[in-house]
């Protein structure tokens, strides 16, 4: 009778790789607070002891394999080119795009689902956003309130993953992805240019 396998792989690599893909995929699938580094170790092959050699913690492990499709330090500077009142558009455009690949977007609707099951993943899912694209973006501009543009950004960027992509709001879920950037943009750009002191 064969024992299945258990314990550590040849090599550290191989290893974290096993186990960071198992945590990518359980996150994604299963949200933060359903996944435990005992399932991950299982999906991995190897040892839970060794999963929390590597990683400490199953927030540490989050924080490792959970990321954005994209580098934010290549496509920010694309984004901000050109003429910075439709810098709006070509925000709701690359969005919208990035959701047109399966894989993309499975990977960001893991981030959201896990951001909104646990208070802990929301907190490091906000950090990681607000530090590497939001803030970025906002700044890049060279406007007044930065911080809190951002914040109206990431609003409405993450309102419109979940009621298109998540809870599949009709008929915004089966509109075609063109028409829902021309949609949302003039709201991005509000944020990112327009006048806020209304809004105090």
């Amino acid at each position: 009778m064969t024992r299945a396998h258990s314990g550590r792989r040849p090599g550290d690599s191989g290893t974290r790789e096993a186990i960071e893909g198992a945590a990518r995929r359980q996150f994604a699938e299963l949200g933060y607070d359903r996944t435990s580094l005992r399932q991950v170790a299982r999906e991995a092959g190897v040892d839970p002891t060794l999963v929390s050699h590597f990683y400490g913690s199953k927030q540490q492990l989050f924080v490792t394999v959970v990321e954005l499709p994209f580098r934010p330090a290549e496509v920010l500077p694309q984004l901000l080119e050109g003429d910075p009142g439709e810098l709006g558009l070509r925000l709701a455009r690359f969005i919208l795009g990035v959701f047109e690949s399966a894989q993309s977007r499975g990977q960001v609707i893991g981030i959201v689902r896990s951001a909104t099951s646990e208070p802990e993943a929301a907190r490091l899912v906000r950090d990681m956003l607000t530090r590497e694209v939001l803030t970025p973006l906002a700044e890049g501009l060279g406007v007044a309130d930065a911080e809190f543009r951002a914040g109206l950004l990431g609003s409405q960027v993450v309102g419109m993953i979940m009621a298109r992509y998540i809870v599949a709001i009709e008929p915004l879920a089966s509109r075609d992805a063109a028409e829902v950037a021309l949609a949302i943009a003039p709201n991005l750009q509000h944020y990112l240019t327009g006048d806020l002191s209304s809004s105090r």
